[in-house]
C-alpha cells in the first residue's frame, strides 16, 4: 500500500532491520477497553536492540480506579521478534489480525498517583501475578507508513527522531485479563500502532494525543504536536463508518488537575466532511516519566497516561489521553497550560 508519499506494505507488520543509530527503536502498542465493564488497558514493547534491551510497559485500569502495572527493560540481542519479559506480540494476518499477550508480575496500585515517584512505587507496591491474552481485529484501514518524499516527511506525526515509520489502526479486542485473583472477559474496542526508526522521548517538546472509540464505527486519533519555537501541528483522523477522514485542524482546551495533569478536554475537530466537538474526561491517571542523560544533563519528560471517557454527540466511548512533554528546569511541564 502507498499513498501520498507514504510507503506501507505487509512486511512492515514485522520487525525491520536495525539501523546503525544507537537509539534505533521498533515498538508495538495495543490498547483495549470494554465499554460495559469500563476495564482495559494498554501494552507496549519497544525494541532498542542497539542498546541491548526492550522497553516493556503493561498498564491495566480496573473498574474501581486501581491500576496494575509493570515497567521493565528486559535484555534483547536481536530485533527479530516482539517478545521479551513475558510480553509477546504476533501477527496472524497483516493489517487484519494479531495476538498480544503478557504473563508475569504486576504492581497493584490502589492509588496510581504514586507513580509520580517511581522509586517509591517500585519499592512499596504490592505484587500480584497477572495475565493478558487479547485477540485483536482491525476495524479500520491501516493509516500511515514510512515517508518516501520530502513532502511526506513534513506530514509525519511525531518527527524523524521519534518514529520515522509509523502506522496505526482502530481495532476490536477480545480476550481475557487477570490481575491476581480477579479476572475479566473483555469484549473491547481499542487502537494500536507500530513504529520504527530512531527514538528519543525528549524529541517531543510537548504533545496532546487522544485515542478513543465510541462504538465500532466511530473512533478518533487526534494529535496536537507543539513545537519548542512556537506553533503546533494538528493532525489525526476520525473514523466514521469504517473509513478515515483526515483532520484539517483541531483545537484543544484542557482541564487541568492541581498536579498539572490533564483531567479532561474539549476538542473541536474539522475534517473536509464535518466539524465535531468531542468532550473527554480522564477516569484514572497514571503519571509516568522518561529520563535520558545527554552529556552532563539529565533530560526528563513527563508521560501522562489517562484512561478516558469520550462523549461524541450522543455516543459515549473509552480510550486514552496521552500528554508527553519535557520538564523544564523548574520541574514543570513545558507545554502547560496549553
Amino acid at each position: 500500500m502507498a499513498s501520498d508519499g507514504m510507503r506501507l506494505e505487509p512486511r512492515d507488520e514485522y520487525p525491520h532491520a536495525a539501523e546503525a543509530a544507537s537509539n534505533f527503536n521498533e515498538s508495538v502498542y495495543v490498547n483495549g477497553f470494554d465499554p460495559d465493564q469500563r476495564v482495559g488497558g494498554w501494552l507496549r514493547l519497544g525494541n532498542r536492540v542497539n542498546e541491548g534491551y526492550a522497553e516493556l510497559s503493561v498498564c491495566l485500569y480496573l473498574p474501581d480506579g486501581r491500576a496494575a502495572c509493570q515497567f521493565q527493560r528486559p535484555p534483547i540481542a536481536a530485533n527479530d521478534a516482539f517478545a521479551a519479559g513475558g510480553l509477546r506480540y504476533e501477527v496472524s494476518e497483516p493489517f487484519e489480525r494479531l495476538t498480544i499477550s503478557y504473563g508475569g508480575e504486576l504492581m497493584l496500585l490502589d492509588d496510581p498517583s504514586v507513580l509520580r515517584d517511581p522509586r517509591t512505587a517500585f519499592e512499596s507496591a504490592p505484587r500480584v501475578e497477572g495475565e493478558v491474552r487479547w485477540e485483536v481485529r482491525a476495524l479500520s484501514p491501516a493509516h500511515g507508513g514510512e515517508p518516501t518524499s520530502p513532502e511526506a516527511v513534513a506530514r509525519m506525526l511525531y518527527g524523524d527522531q521519534f518514529s520515522r515509520g509509523h502506522f496505526n489502526q482502530h481495532v476490536a479486542v477480545e480476550g481475557t485479563m487477570r490481575v491476581g485473583e480477579e479476572s475479566w472477559q473483555l469484549d473491547a474496542l481499542g487502537w494500536r500502532d507500530h513504529s520504527w526508526g530512531p527514538r528519543f522521548w525528549q524529541a517531543i517538546w510537548a504533545y496532546r494525543l487522544f485515542l478513543g472509540n465510541c462504538g465500532p464505527d466511530r473512533g478518533l486519533m487526534l494529535l496536537k504536536n507543539m513545537q519548542e519555537g512556537g506553533g503546533s501541528r494538528r493532525l489525526g483522523v476520525l473514523l466514521v463508518d469504517g473509513a478515515y477522514e483526515e483532520v484539517l485542524d483541531l483545537d484543544v482546551v484542557t482541564e487541568w488537575s492541581p498536579e498539572r495533569d490533564p483531567a479532561g478536554a474539549t476538542i473541536t475537530v474539522w475534517t473536509a466532511e464535518r466539524k465535531e466537538v468531542i468532550e473527554s474526561r480522564v477516569l484514572t491517571m497514571t503519571p509516568l516519566r522518561n529520563r535520558r542523560r545527554a552529556g552532563d544533563q539529565v533530560l526528563v519528560s513527563r508521560v501522562a497516561e489517562g484512561f478516558t471517557e469520550y462523549r461524541w454527540g450522543d455516543r459515549v466511548g473509552y480510550g486514552m489521553t496521552e500528554y508527553i512533554e519535557r520538564l523544564g528546569d523548574d520541574g514543570q511541564p513545558v507545554g502547560y497550560p496549553l
